[in-house]
């Protein structure tokens, strides 16, 4: 991450508003009521990208595949310009990241947004890395437990 908090900021926005269930942030967009308007910049795009793994996440990088993203791009009446990457193929989804994006560079914008969007779609997200590492230890086993006792 930036040293800059505002750049720290926007990363970490536009990382959970990429990562948000596209109906979840439609709803919260919603709620927001009027917002300023935005001319779009780039009409959501679809395409690919490749993505890069590492064996054994340290080792040398591979071509993994590709995957499908949605691209979009806005600019407010008073210049700010917002950017939105998704992966699959949400155009609104994408566009409303861009217009999050570009709304959370105004300052009279940030802390509603913080409150209202960004925060509780960051917490829903932990709730369900939670929900999903409580079930994969629910499965893990003790592999010493089981040798030592069947040895018994």
């Amino acid at each position: 991450m930036s040293s800059n908090p505002s750049i720290a900021r926007r990363q970490r926005w536009l990382s959970v508003l990429a990562k948000a269930p596209a109906t979840r942030l439609a709803s919260l967009w919603q709620s927001l009521g009027p917002t300023p308007s935005y001319t779009v910049l780039r009409r959501p795009e679809i395409g690919l990208v490749m993505v890069q793994g590492r064996i054994s996440g340290t080792g040398a990088p591979f071509c993994a595949g590709e995957m499908t993203v949605t691209r979009a791009a806005v600019r407010l009446d008073g210049g700010e310009m917002g950017f939105g990457y998704v992966r699959g193929r949400d155009a609104r989804h994408a566009e409303i990241v861009a217009a999050v994006d570009a709304l959370g560079q105004r300052a009279d914008w940030v802390e509603t947004l913080e409150t209202v969007v960004v925060t509780p779609l960051a917490e829903e997200a932990k709730a369900r890395h939670r929900l999903i590492a409580a079930r994969a230890a629910a499965t893990r086993v003790d592999f010493f437990t089981v040798a030592r006792e069947a040895g018994a």
